[in-house]
């Protein structure tokens, strides 16, 4: 089993390489940019999720234009964000919500996304803060409950987040975002059986993206079968890409195990002495 640290680390360097983790997924509630007008919604246009490099910068390009123009347009400034979220630029991301809180200061889906752009950005206390001033108790919003609970988990608060993710799956049941982020709370445990079952009913759920199956074939790497993680992330990357995942994790394991074996070693030279 990986130390907490230790599957937080291999879980940020997995992200780097080219899996997007679904930790906090479903808190922005534009999923979508057109690539051909960059203030409109279109339902048939590719999700953010699944864009390019090269296509999230062209996305950018377009959405930044139209957010200097009007910066107070709450559907460009959500917009906007979600794209430089997904294309590493988490502190411009959160700049554009810090400045749409600001304009929108009692509206949902800005506070909502506020809240995942600060948690990206680890602030973690005010980003719990905004999500809960953007749910409303009489009517919970299921994604406020899973955002909440995704960032209770980065706080340690595991049992507290858990409930907030079976809460979530009340309101959507078989929601394949919840399943993950919940199979993401045991891989932060270090329970990778139990992520991986919560993982495999994400992967199978209707909607499930390429995120939530990343994630499945991170925790399958994890206990070290390769080959199998392999396979899954070629599915969602390139084979260089999926290689380059597989090879951090077989170093990250030996690293892991030389290191146990060291503490082995000490423990029995200290009982003989």
């Amino acid at each position: 089993m990986f130390m907490n640290r230790r599957a937080i680390s291999i879980r940020n360097r997995w992200s780097r390489v080219g899996l997007a983790l679904a930790l906090a997924a479903g808190v922005a509630s534009c999923s979508s940019v057109s690539r051909e007008t960059t203030g409109s919604v279109d339902r048939n246009a590719k999700p953010i999720a699944q864009m390019s490099s090269s296509e999230l910068e062209r996305v950018a390009l377009k959405l930044g234009q139209a957010y200097s123009k009007k910066p107070s347009d709450k559907a460009t400034a959500l917009r906007y964000a979600a794209v430089l979220q997904m294309n590493g630029s988490s502190d411009q991301a959160l700049a554009v919500m810090r400045k749409s809180a600001i304009d929108h200061p009692k509206d949902r889906d800005v506070l909502a996304a506020y809240g995942k752009a600060l948690a990206a950005d680890g602030q973690f206390e005010p980003a719990l803060q905004a999500v809960r001033r953007a749910q409303t108790p009489e009517y919970p919003d299921w994604r406020l409950l899973s955002a909440e609970a995704a960032i209770l988990d980065q706080l340690g608060q595991r049992k507290e987040a858990r409930s907030l993710y079976r809460r979530a799956l009340e309101l959507k049941p078989n929601e394949a975002s919840v399943l993950s982020n919940l199979g993401m709370s045991y891989v932060l445990d270090g329970d990778l059986k139990s992520a991986e079952t919560h993982m495999r009913e994400a992967a199978a759920a209707p909607g499930a993206d390429s995120r939530v199956r990343q994630n499945l074939a991170l925790v399958v790497g994890l206990q070290g079968r390769f080959q199998e993680a392999e396979a899954l992330a070629q599915q969602e990357l390139s084979a260089d890409q999926a290689q380059a995942n597989v090879a951090y994790l077989r170093q990250m394991l030996a690293q892991q195990n030389a290191w146990n074996d060291l503490k082995k070693e000490d423990k029995e030279r200290s009982n003989t002495n």
